[in-house]
């Protein structure tokens, strides 16, 4: 069953920032990309590596380990050696709060 989870506020990402989270158990990695947020699985397809310490530039996040690229706002694998795109999440902001849902 999906739900809308609490996972940060408004001032913990700023403009460019990414912020990684536990959503009970799921790795998720959140992203302002010019106030517009985003959500992705924290893991990347080709060797499961956490996204989270790579680097992030414009709309892409790089896999520390091998350099593969994915959009944050699709998910796509954006260079080799990944393939398969990354889980994505639906993200809204109510007031202060950045809700993500993810299922249960």
């Amino acid at each position: 069953m999906a739900a809308w989870v609490k996972a940060a506020i408004v001032s913990d990402i700023g403009p460019g920032q990414k912020k990684a989270i536990d959503l009970d158990g799921l790795a998720v990695l959140l992203f302002n990309v010019n106030g517009q947020y985003y959500a992705i699985e924290d893991v990347c397809t080709h060797d499961g590596a956490p996204l989270g310490s790579g680097r992030f530039s414009n709309t892409w996040v790089a896999c520390p380990r091998h350099g593969a690229r994915f959009d944050v706002c699709t998910g796509k694998a954006l260079t080799m050696p990944a393939v398969e795109p990354v889980d994505t999440y639906p993200v809204k902001v109510e007031g202060n709060d950045i809700l993500v849902e993810v299922e249960l």
